[in-house]
């Protein structure tokens, strides 16, 4: 069942000239026999079975949908004392640099995700006490990876604060990151559910595997947007979309809840991705809290460098070289600014977004439900 569930990743993505017709298509099939929602009313699905509502970009979620931070804040209050005392106290350094990243964690995104995908399996009843754990362990995960990701990109600062590496050292730093991941697997043994079990260890080696993408693609594949999708799904969306699922498992509801789940992880998690690449472009370092123009200082290109490459061919040889030359990054800067870049980045986005609220249709209409569709809408309004 693993197997298949991450043998179906491969990403249905149309070529980028087909992205806005689509989105069009979206727009058609769901926006007839819209009806106006109250606060009280959960969406309902339209009749494609999916949720009759339409996602786009920069534009806020209707006052309707149920706010997912609100809606889990009992359970995620107590979860940031949670993680703490699971981190433990037995190795000081290690728990001193793990504590340094969840002391500046931001909204709990991904333990939010498993929460509220847990709710929404369940018609709106709040996740148990596995489901919870669960979600404590895919944050850990998480830690762990930007603890290594800190040390592997040379990065300064993480979330407006110095990494850890820059504090403890790159060796406390990695060995803190280890220490996180070997926590998580002992609380996911202690689960004794072994699909679950399998599909996180899936999901952490889906992660290194979007790492060594990274650092060891040819010339060739930093040009193909194939590649930046796959790199993408690995190394942000397999978390969020095998989490999902197994929350659903956890639960023991249907395949086709889990499976509708992944693909809702999946979508949301490519989704927030090609927008954290935009904002590379378009945010200022004080709201990333990191340095604008990162990933090319770093070799990498992204959606929207890929998008302008269309429109100026002279990027690929830079693409190629991994921006290793003087001026190389502000050249291509500046061509991306001037080119479709950013705009069809927003459209690639949009497109995720919009494939992860129409893959919650199987699930039953339910608050928890319209605050996985919220989430949609918030993936594509951030600023950092």
């Amino acid at each position: 069942a693993v197997m298949r569930s991450v043998a179906s990743r491969p990403l249905a993505v149309p070529s980028t000239a087909l992205v806005r017709p689509l989105l069009g298509r979206w727009a058609l099939a769901c926006a007839g026999g819209r009806r106006c929602l109250s606060a009280a009313t959960a969406v309902q699905n339209n009749e494609r079975n999916c949720p009759d509502i339409t996602v786009a970009f920069r534009v806020a979620a209707p006052a309707s949908l149920t706010d997912p931070f609100a809606l889990v804040q009992p359970q995620l209050r107590p979860l940031d004392v949670s993680i703490r005392e699971l981190v433990g106290t037995d190795h000081p350094v290690l728990a001193a640099a793990a504590h340094h990243f969840f002391e500046r964690a931001g909204k709990r995104f991904r333990p939010t995700l498993v929460l509220l995908s847990s709710a929404a399996a369940g018609g709106g009843q709040p996740a148990d006490g596995r489901q919870v754990r669960l979600a404590e362990i895919s944050e850990m995960i998480h830690a762990a990876s930007l603890l290594h990701d800190d040390v592997i990109d040379l990065a300064d600062t993480r979330r407006g604060a110095k990494a850890a590496h820059k504090i403890y050292g790159n060796k406390v730093a990695v060995l803190a990151g280890d220490f996180l991941l070997a926590r998580s697997s002992l609380l996911l043994a202690r689960m004794k559910n072994t699909e679950v079990v399998e599909l996180l260890a899936t999901a952490i080696e889906e992660m290194v595997q979007g790492e060594m993408m990274q650092v060891r693609a040819t010339p060739e594949q930093v040009l193909e947007f194939e590649h930046y999708l796959d790199k993408s799904y690995r190394k942000t969306a397999a978390l969020m979309s095998l989490s999902c699922e197994a929350a659903a498992i956890l639960g023991g509801h249907p395949k086709e809840y889990a499976a509708a789940l992944r693909a809702y992880g999946r979508h949301l998690g490519i989704a927030y991705q090609v927008v954290d690449d935009m904002l590379d472009f378009s945010g200022s370092a004080e709201a990333l809290g990191k340095p604008a123009l990162s990933d090319m200082a770093q070799g990498l290109a992204t959606a929207p460098t890929l998008f302008a490459a269309e429109e100026f061919p002279e990027i690929r040889a830079i693409i190629q070289r991994r921006f290793s030359q003087e001026g190389d990054v502000a050249s291509v800067s500046s061509l991306v600014l001037r080119s479709h870049g950013i705009r069809r980045t927003a459209e690639l986005a949009t497109f995720h977004a919009q494939a992860a609220a129409d893959a919650l249709g199987v699930l039953p209409p339910s608050d928890a439900r319209d605050a996985l569709l919220h989430l949609c809408f918030m993936v594509l309004n951030r600023s950092a």
